[in-house]
């Protein structure tokens, strides 16, 4: 246990900079377990691999993360200069976010609710040491 106020103990985590690439996609029009069946395959696989998986995949989630890949490779390779080929996907996962509430009118004046849920998907790249 880490002696200390709890905002010193924040603050003394927070000053460590996470220097991994990732790429965040927020209020993502999926649900949450849609995506994590995706993000499952993806986990840990170098990201040539996991684009080649994401490209093949018939699911409506892998363009979306495919981008999202993209997107984490290009930052790592730009903004902290790091080779593609040592490039993997450390983490990856889902957290629920919004969620639309609709309504269907069914029979006998009866009314349905649709609920078009969102999520919000993080992907974190790590250096294959």
């Amino acid at each position: 246990m880490s002696k200390g106020h709890r905002t010193q103990i924040k603050r003394e985590r927070n000053a460590v900079a996470d220097k991994r690439p990732k790429a965040k996609l927020s209020f993502a029009r999926l649900s949450v377990t849609k995506a994590c069946f995706v993000l499952d395959a993806i986990r840990g696989k170098s990201c040539d691999t996991a684009v080649g998986i994401l490209s093949y995949s018939p699911r409506h989630a892998s363009e979306i993360i495919l981008k999202l890949l993209n997107s984490a490779i290009a930052n790592g390779e730009n903004n902290l200069g790091l080779k593609r080929e040592n490039l993997y996907v450390a983490e990856c996962y889902a957290t629920p976010g919004p969620i639309m509430k609709r309504i269907q009118p069914r029979a006998q004046g009866r009314a349905y609710r649709i609920q078009k849920r969102m999520c919000h998907i993080n992907l974190i790249l790590d250096e294959k040491k």
